[in-house]
C-alpha cells in the first residue's frame, strides 16, 4: 500500500473539513453544532433532544444548549413530542431559511473542491467514495453523525452508502443475537 495515498487522503479530509466547517459556521453565524443542528432539523423536523443529540455527537445537556440558542434566535421552537416526556424541535420559517443557507454553503465548498474534475473523474471518485464510506460506517449513530450535513434529497436512503452500511451492520448484529438465542 502507498503511504502517500493515506497521507493525501488525510490532507483532503482535513482540508475539506476545514472548508465545510468555515462555510457552515460563517453562514450559521456560530461555531460548533449550530449549523449541523439547523441542517439536521431541516431534513428531519420534529426530532426530540435525544434524537438530535446523536447526529450532533453531543451530550444531552450540550444539545439542550444548542436548542436553547436556536430558540432564542428565533430559528427553532419546542413543541409537544410523541409522548408526555419528550419535546419536538421544529424550525421556524427563519430557521428553515438559515438551514437552506447552511446546506448551500456546504454544497458550494464541495463544488469548489471538485471543480477541476472531469465527468469521468467524478464518476470514478463517486464509486471510490461509496466504497470508503461503506467501510468506515460502524453503526446507525455513526451514520447519523457522518451525514449530519448531507443533503438527504441528493443521496436517498436506497442509494446512500452510509445508510446501507448502517443497515447491514444492524442486520449482522441482530443475526448474531438471534444465533446466540438459538444456541443452548
Amino acid at each position: 500500500m502507498s503511504r502517500r495515498l493515506e497521507n493525501l487522503l488525510g490532507a483532503l479530509a482535513v482540508g475539506l473539513s476545514d472548508a465545510i466547517s468555515s462555510a457552515v459556521e460563517t453562514t450559521a453565524g456560530h461555531a460548533g453544532a449550530t449549523g449541523a443542528a439547523l441542517a439536521t432539523l431541516a431534513q428531519e423536523p420534529g426530532l426530540s433532544i435525544e434524537q438530535l443529540r446523536v447526529p450532533l455527537d453531543r451530550t444531552q445537556s450540550a444539545t439542550v444548549r444548542v436548542v436553547d440558542q436556536l430558540a432564542a434566535e428565533g430559528y427553532a421552537e419546542r413543541r409537544p413530542g410523541r409522548d408526555q416526556r419528550s419535546v419536538a424541535v421544529v424550525l421556524t420559517p427563519k430557521g428553515a431559511e438559515a438551514a437552506a443557507r447552511v446546506l448551500a454553503s456546504r454544497e458550494q465548498a464541495l463544488r469548489d473542491a471538485l471543480g477541476g474534475l472531469t465527468q469521468g473523474e467524478r464518476k470514478s471518485l463517486t464509486g471510490t467514495l461509496e466504497k470508503v464510506l461503506t467501510r468506515i460506517t460502524t453503526d446507525r449513530a455513526h451514520a447519523d453523525q457522518i451525514c449530519r450535513l448531507c443533503d438527504v434529497a441528493t443521496c436517498p436512503d436506497r442509494a446512500c452508502p452510509v445508510d446501507l452500511a448502517a443497515r447491514g451492520r444492524e442486520q449482522q448484529v441482530s443475526g448474531r443475537a438471534a444465533e446466540e438465542v438459538i444456541r443452548p
